[in-house]
C-alpha cells in the first residue's frame, strides 16, 4: 500500500533533484530514504526515478506518484486541520518569527484564514529576532519560526513546508537582462542591493558567491522591499529575491534571471517546540502556510 510518507518523499525528490536533499528534507538518512524508496518500488513492481540521471529524472511511474503526491498533501493538510477544529476555542497569542523580510505580504492569506478559524487566539508576526529567531523560539519568546536553515535541537521540530526559488533581478536595460541565467563570476562586479541583513546570512552569498570564491564588489542596504526593487530598475545594482517577491515588481521595468543553469532552490522549514503548551495551535499555522505555498508556487512554476 501507497503510504503517505512516499508520498512526502516523492515530492521531497522532485523539489531537492537528488537523494542526499530529499533525506535532508525529510530529516533522516539517505540510507534510510534509499530503503524507503525501494520498498516503494517493490510495492508497486516500478521504478520510480531514472537511477544516476543528473538532474533527477522521474519514470512514467514516478511521475503518476507525483501527480498523486500533489493533489493528496495539500488535502491532507486541510483536513488535518479541519478535524481540528475544536481548538477554535484555544485562547492565547502565538508569536510567529520569520527570517525574510518580504515574507509579510504573501502570508496575508494565511493570517485571515489563521483568524477566522480561531478568533480567540491573537497571532503576532515578527522580524525583531531576525539573527536569532531559533534561539528566541528555543527560550520560550516565540511559538514558531519561518527558517530556510534548520539547526537540529532534541526540543524543536522542524516540518518542511515547500521550496523557494531565489532569483536575481536586473532592470531590462541591463547587461544581463537578455540571459536566461548567470555565473557567480558574471556577479564580481555588481554592486548588490539586498535588504539590511549581513552578507553572510544571504543565500546568493552563501549558496552562489560564496562556494565559487566570487567576492561582492558593494552591498547597498534597503528596508522595504518597493525601495529596493526602485533602486534596481534605476540600474544602481542587482539583487537576489524569493520568487514571491516579483509579484511586487509590477510596473517597474525589471527582468528575472536564474543563479546559475539549475536555478537556486531553498527550502521553507516551519519550527516549534514540540513540548509547547501552543504546539498544536503551531502545527494549525502551519499547516496554512503550507497550503497557501504551495498553491503560489503552482502558480509561479
Amino acid at each position: 500500500m501507497i503510504e503517505l510518507r512516499h508520498l512526502r518523499t516523492i515530492v521531497a525528490l522532485k523539489e531537492s533533484g537528488s537523494l542526499a536533499g530529499a533525506a535532508k528534507k525529510r530529516f533522516v538518512t539517505q540510507s534510510a530514504l534509499s530503503h524507503q524508496i525501494k520498498e516503494l518500488e517493490t510495492r508497486i513492481n516500478s521504478t520510480i526515478f531514472v537511477r544516476k540521471s543528473k538532474p533527477l529524472s522521474f519514470t512514467q511511474e514516478g511521475i503518476r506518484l507525483l501527480t498523486l503526491a500533489e493533489e493528496i498533501l495539500p488535502k491532507v493538510i486541510e483536513t488535518e486541520i479541519d478535524l481540528k477544529n475544536g481548538l477554535n476555542d484555544e485562547a492565547g497569542d502565538l508569536f510567529v518569527g520569520i527570517e525574510c523580510h518580504s515574507c509579510f505580504r504573501w502570508l496575508m492569506p494565511v493570517i485571515e484564514v489563521f483568524n477566522s478559524n480561531f478568533p480567540r487566539t491573537n497571532l503576532e508576526l515578527s522580524s525583531r529576532h531576525l539573527f536569532n529567531s531559533l534561539a528566541a523560539l528555543k527560550q520560550g519568546e516565540l511559538d514558531v519560526v519561518l527558517t530556510s536553515d534548520p539547526i537540529p535541537d532534541k526540543d524543536i521540530s522542524y516540518q518542511h513546508l515547500f521550496d523557494f526559488e531565489v532569483k536575481l533581478l536586473v532592470a531590462t536595460d541591463h547587461p544581463l537582462a537578455k540571459q536566461d541565467y548567470v555565473i557567480p563570476s558574471e556577479l564580481s562586479s555588481q554592486s548588490l542591493i539586498t535588504y539590511p541583513v549581513p552578507l553572510e546570512r544571504l543565500d546568493i552569498y552563501r549558496h552562489f558567491l560564496e562556494p565559487a570564491g566570487i567576492p561582492v564588489s558593494k552591498q547597498i542596504r534597503c528596508d522595504l522591499t518597493s525601495m529596493l526593487l526602485q533602486r534596481i530598475a534605476c540600474k544602481d545594482g542587482v539583487a537576489a529575491l524569493p520568487s514571491w517577491s516579483i509579484n511586487e515588481a509590477h510596473g517597474l521595468s525589471l527582468a528575472t534571471l536564474k543563479l546559475g543553469q539549475e536555478g537556486l532552490k531553498r527550502p521553507l522549514f516551519g519550527a516549534y517546540r514540540h513540548s509547547s503548551s501552543n504546539a498544536r495551535l503551531a502545527q494549525q499555522w502551519l499547516g496554512l502556510v503550507a497550503v497557501e505555498g504551495m498553491a503560489k508556487q503552482n502558480l509561479i512554476n
